[in-house]
């Protein structure tokens, strides 16, 4: 179930920093309720997933997984160019989370 709370938290935070460009420095209104919405969502799903998933890698994949979407949304969305150090950058990010979830702790 913690899967779950963490996969809608990443989603959350996804929508809510993809909006972020249209609030217009916070000066329109609802895009601006849209982003605090969704962070406030976002973090609160990512806190009932930290109840079972170890925070490094929660924070990890959620953060990990928000940047390569948000990298991908600027690319498809806003025609923002993506070079291929960025792509070796995204891919670093995505290693490095599966690095993660391959620890196993030892006792």
């Amino acid at each position: 179930m913690n899967g779950w709370f963490l996969a809608a938290a990443i989603a959350c935070e996804v929508f809510a920093t993809s909006m972020l460009k249209w609030t217009n420095g916070f000066s329109r209104l609802w895009p601006s309720l849209a982003v605090i919405a969704g962070y406030a969502l976002s973090f609160y799903a990512l806190s009932h997933a930290l109840r079972t998933i170890p925070v490094g890698v929660a924070y990890a994949i959620w953060s990990g997984v928000g940047t390569a979407a948000i990298a991908a949304i600027g690319a498809m969305a806003y025609r923002q160019p993506v070079t291929p150090t960025m792509l070796v950058g995204i891919g670093l990010i995505v290693a490095g989370v599966v690095i993660l979830n391959l620890h196993r702790p030892l006792h």
